[in-house]
Order: structure tokens, then sequence, then C-alpha cells
């Protein structure tokens, strides 16, 4: 009778060290492939950015920290009412969140606080603003392929009123805000 050990073959054997390499290869290995995942997801798919001003209190209280869909814009162009992320128009090297208020093509005048759009003698309904809007600014014809954009802490809000740059191109508008996380989760409406 002939015994055979087990693991006798050399073939099949490995040292105690190849062991720990192959283990540490194969760490590796996940932690670039999760690495370059998140890479792409955070350059292509979404924006994971913080609110560091008060101009869009409440709706984003500072300092939030929020998650935005660049693929939101991919197919569609930026409504009325959506919250998003930008270039700003006079330089600054941080995005800016905003809301967008005036669509391309249109005529927008503030009075009192109010907005109205295309000569409507009824005010732009905006029940995302806390208190009462203050000052009266315009008239402003945007220009196709433009938004007019402010913050919804409108007294508080360095935004399409006060830039040297007024309109925000569209080619601009990286992300919609979809939804914050920190200090507590809420959805941005």
């Amino acid at each position: 009778m002939t015994e055979i050990k087990k693991d006798s073959n050399p073939e099949t054997t490995e040292k105690p060290q190849n062991r720990v390499l192959y283990e540490i290869l194969d760490w590796l290995r996940i932690l670039l492939i999760a690495a370059a995942g998140a890479w792409l997801c955070n350059h292509f798919l979404i924006m994971n950015t913080q609110v560091p001003s008060g101009s869009m209190e409440d709706t984003l209280p500072k300092p939030s920290r929020i998650i935005s869909s660049r693929v939101h814009y991919w197919f569609a162009d930026p409504q009325r009412g959506d919250v998003v992320l930008f270039d700003p128009p006079d330089g600054d090297q941080y995005y800016y969140v905003k809301r967008v208020v005036g669509l391309p093509g249109e005529t927008l005048v503030i009075v009192d606080g109010q907005v109205f759009i295309d000569g409507s003698e009824i005010p732009l309904e905006e029940p995302y603003l806390k208190e009462q809007a203050e000052g009266s600014f315009g008239p402003y014809e945007i220009p196709e392929g433009c938004y007019f954009v402010m913050g919804d802490n409108r007294n508080h809000s360095n935004d399409s009123r006060y830039w040297n740059n007024t309109f925000v191109p569209r080619e601009d508008i990286h992300a919609k805000a979809i939804f914050g996380y920190w200090p507590r989760f809420f959805w941005v409406e």
C-alpha cells in the first residue's frame, strides 16, 4: 500500500512568504479598482461638494455636504427652480451653488424683492424663500444659452444681480444638487 501525502506535489506547494505576497497584491488590486471607480464616479457621474456660505440657507444649511448629479444635464437643460453647481462667472476658483430663476430668452425684473418674468403682473412663486426678499433690480434680458441664478437667502446672496458677468452660460453648469448628507440627510428641493 502506497501512502500519498497531501500537497506533496512541489508544483502545488506554496511557500508561506508567497502566500503573503499574493494576499498583499490581491488587496492592492482591490484598492486600486475601488479608487479608480471612485475617481471616475466623482468626475463623470456625481459631484461631492461642501456648501461654504449661507447664500442658499435654509435650503442648504451652512456648512452642508451635498451630492449633485452630473448625469442630470446630459440630456436635458436646467429648469427654473433647479439648484445647480456651476463655474462662477467672475472667475472665482470654487464652484457656486444657486437656484435657476431666469431661463434663456426671458426678460426678468425684480420689484421689491419679487421676481417677474416677461412682463407678467403675477410674481414668480418661490416657496423656498424663508424671508421676504428686498430690493429692485433689472430688467435683465437673458441671452440664449444662459441662465439667471440667485441664492435662496436673497438678502445675503452674491448672485446674478451683483456679478460683472450677470448670466451663467449653459456650458458652465455642471450638475444638479440632489441631496445633502452632512450634518444631516435632506433632499434638495
